[in-house]
């Protein structure tokens, strides 16, 4: 399988905060900006793979600024690291200011899907090739994601975690 660049997955997705969509504070529920960025990374990861994603996990999710009714919001979903059959996608939420139109973070996470077959089995996809000084960041760390979420689990030993040992080595 030929490698793919992350920039061949990225997803865009822009919507405007409905009252329907609001909790008491008319800010933008929380659930709804999961949904909203599971739908974009969604597309991001089934470009990548070109097979149906499901979502594994929810890796990382950081509420760092409430979004009012009536926000244009952005939301940007990019692949970040393939596996054998599963991919990390960062996703980045962007507020646009009203009156200047200039566009602000707002949220960021990190999702995990995995491709499916029709019957739901997992399917092999292609590598992921960063080109970016910041594609590759994210690419590295994803690893070290990875494996320390393999270590929670109890599917990896602490001590085969290599990346995630470097950290703390000297």
């Amino acid at each position: 399988m030929e490698a793919k660049t992350p920039k061949e997955s990225k997803t865009t997705y822009t919507d405007l905060v409905l009252p329907s969509e609001t909790n008491p504070l008319n800010n933008l529920f929380g659930g709804e900006l999961l949904a909203r960025m599971d739908r974009a990374a969604s597309i991001s990861a089934r470009r990548h793979s070109r097979r149906i994603v499901v979502t594994a996990s929810v890796n990382h999710v950081a509420f760092n600024r409430s979004i009012p009714v009536g926000s244009v919001v952005t939301v940007e979903a990019i692949v970040s690291r393939a596996f054998r059959t599963s991919m990390e996608v960062f996703i980045e939420v962007y507020v646009e200011d009203r009156e200047s139109g200039l566009r602000s973070l707002s949220n960021e996470a990190i999702y995990t899907f995995v491709a499916v077959d029709d019957l739901g089995s997992p399917v092999a996809i292609p590598p992921l090739k960063p080109e970016t000084d910041l594609e590759i960041s994210r690419y590295d760390a994803a690893l070290r994601r990875k494996q320390l979420s393999l270590v929670l689990a109890g599917k990896m030993k602490a001590n085969d975690a290599t990346e995630l040992k470097a950290l703390f080595e000297d």
